[in-house]
């Protein structure tokens, strides 16, 4: 018997009609004037707001900038900044409402691994590009998620560091304190491992809860522990106390040295005479960019100013950075004439390769910045004198100073 073949009804052909149609409507171009949506999340509240706000406002000029010269492959850029208000559960929120609500092409910004965490983790779950602003935990890039970069890294920190107290410095015994956050527990372990390589004793390690209001018994132990040198994987508030503590107690230190924190000219107006002589560490600052940006960076700070009426310091640097490189990427995939999808963005990212005032920026296979670098700094006459590395230096160590 010969087999009859039915013919799909109206309904069945209209639903092909249409899938083909979402297809075909998936691959083309945007139109001119269709504006490109990037979604920004932050903590803008809470007790991370002062280094939230700061990203923000280097997210905020990047895009401003880029609107300026005509948008990105000429379609406007429209920023949804959102507050996460330094809590995790609600920076999960903010990024589902940017993902879903807001369309946006992809997500930048984030300070500390605790809100930048759950953030990947809804990037990779949904395929939009997240480029975060400041981040360091290494188990984010351990595991390959090919929607999430990043413009820091904890070597970039780490190696320099202990590189000057080595070959600097010359210290041979090291006292740790650090945050109980889980970036600045891996930095204190991958400081303390580093300095046994190069046969320096860390004779003390400990951490604290971030906002503790008293340091004096810790600094008691400094003195009993024999510590040629203090390092304080403290945040900025942290190091304000514990400098304040130091100054009223001398523990007979070569140095101490703090990489967040300390290289920010608001720091060194509060704490005043007590700042001379201390080290931080910094991706960059007013002066202080990676050679042959000089002119670029000079007009970022101006423009900066005149906006904000004040000079940005390295972490809105880091905001800046990361905003620069997503608008490069959508840049790239726009004048190729092809759809900003989460996939092709994260395509261009991981290809990317920039030389931009803080770094020149280009991901390895992970998504981790290959050229993160900080400079050492130390604090003299109220400036920011970099000591290290010896090629990058604009003055010298004052030992005098630095003496606790």
């Amino acid at each position: 018997m010969q087999r009859i073949r039915s013919r799909p009804g109206p309904r069945a052909r209209l639903t092909v009609w249409l899938l083909a149609a979402l297809l075909c409507w998936a691959n083309q171009p945007l139109s001119a004037a269709q504006e490109i949506r990037l979604g920004e999340i932050d903590p803008l509240s809470g007790p991370l707001a002062k280094h939230g706000q700061e990203i923000h406002q280097g997210i905020l000029y990047a895009v401003e900038e880029a609107n300026a010269r005509g948008g990105v492959a000429g379609h406007p850029v429209k920023l949804l900044s959102r507050d996460d208000q330094s809590k995790p559960d609600v920076a999960v929120n903010q990024a589902q409402d940017l993902i879903f609500r807001g369309k946006v092409a992809g997500l930048v910004g984030g300070y500390v691994d605790s809100l930048v965490g759950p953030i990947s983790q809804q990037a990779a779950r949904h395929r939009v590009p997240y480029v975060a602003s400041a981040s360091l935990q290494q188990a984010f890039t351990g595991n390959k998620n090919p929607f999430f970069f990043r413009v820091s890294c904890l070597e970039g920190i780490v190696q320099p560091l202990c590189q000057f107290l080595s070959q600097t410095l010359k210290t041979k015994r090291v006292a740790l304190l650090h945050a109980a956050t889980p970036g600045a527990t891996e930095f204190s372990d991958l400081v303390q491992a580093d300095l046994h390589r190069r046969d320096i004793a860390t004779v003390l390690q400990e951490k604290f809860r971030p906002g503790w209001p008293d340091f004096s018994v810790f600094l008691l132990k400094v003195p009993a522990a024999r510590a040629e040198t203090l390092i304080s994987g403290g945040f900025y508030g942290d190091n304000l106390i514990l400098v304040r503590q130091l100054r009223q107690r001398p523990l007979g230190l070569k140095a101490f040295i703090a990489p967040w924190g300390v290289a920010y000219q608001s720091f060194i107006d509060e704490v005043g005479q007590a700042g001379e002589g201390l080290f931080g560490a910094c991706a960059w600052s007013p002066g202080i960019t990676q050679p042959g940006t000089e002119k670029e960076s000079q007009e970022l700070v101006a423009g900066f100013r005149k906006k904000f009426g004040k000079d940005p310091n390295t972490t809105t640097m880091h905001g800046y950075t990361s905003a620069r490189a997503l608008l490069a990427a959508l840049e790239t995939v726009l004048q190729e004439g092809a759809k900003p999808t989460g996939e092709a963005v994260s395509r261009a990212l991981a290809k990317l390769d920039l030389n931009l005032p803080m770094e020149r920026l280009a991901f390895d296979a992970h998504g981790d910045p290959r050229h993160y670098q900080q400079v050492i700094v130390q604090i003299q006459k109220q400036r920011l004198v970099v000591v290290y590395p010896p090629e990058r230096a604009t003055g010298q160590v004052d030992f005098s100073l630095a003496a606790r």
